[in-house]
């Protein structure tokens, strides 16, 4: 499977499982309008696009494109890249009827399709001897070896490094190890002040 070294991000978790199954990497979703009542996700993302760059990839219809416009906005534009899914009509399988504009969402779209889409818009895509070989990933042992998961005082830990960081304190420890992997190298996590604490 082919790996995106930018963040994508998509509108919710049904989109998520879809490029999960076509790329590796990093996907985030918006949680559709919920992204513009959560700052901490905002300034989340602002970060990603700093460090590692972000793919919008939302649906073809008028929520879709009204989303992808707004991020871009609230980004500034930051190392922001788009990929457009075609219009296709149709219904998803788990929906009894078709959207309101009757087109396929990111979710109804072919691993092909949604390859296509990233690839035209500029997406790096890493072999994955050079994404798990430059750098030393930090690891679920780390996480464990620090506090940040496995025992009773991980979400609080998780929480005030979070803190810390800048990041949303609700992120889940998975979430957190990807986050963390974006921002920073094995070495400097475990230089992290905070972490000397947990």
């Amino acid at each position: 499977m082919r790996r995106v070294r930018e963040v994508i991000v998509v509108e919710g978790r049904y989109d998520k499982n879809t490029v999960s199954q076509a790329v590796g990497g990093t996907i985030i979703e918006t949680a559709g309008f919920g992204i513009f009542s959560n700052s901490e996700k905002i300034a989340l993302l602002r970060k990603l696009a700093e460090k590692r760059g972000l793919i919008i990839l939302t649906d073809s219809d008028g929520a879709g494109f009204f989303i992808r416009g707004r991020l871009r906005g609230l980004l500034n534009g930051v190392n922001v890249k788009q990929a457009y899914i075609p219009d296709i009509k149709g219904r998803e399988r788990r929906k009894a009827s078709a959207s309101k504009e009757g087109k396929l969402g990111v979710e109804g779209m072919a691993k092909e399709v949604i390859i296509k889409a990233l690839e035209r818009s500029g997406a790096t895509f890493e072999d994955e001897d050079q994404a798990a070989g430059s750098i030393e990933r930090i690891t679920k042992a780390d996480m464990y070896a620090k506090g940040l998961s496995g025992g009773t005082m991980s979400a609080k830990n998780r929480q005030e490094l979070s803190k810390y960081l800048g990041l949303p304190e609700r992120l889940s420890a998975n979430g957190l190890l990807d986050v963390l992997n974006i921002l920073y190298t094995r070495d400097e996590f475990f230089g992290l002040d905070v972490t000397q604490n947990l």
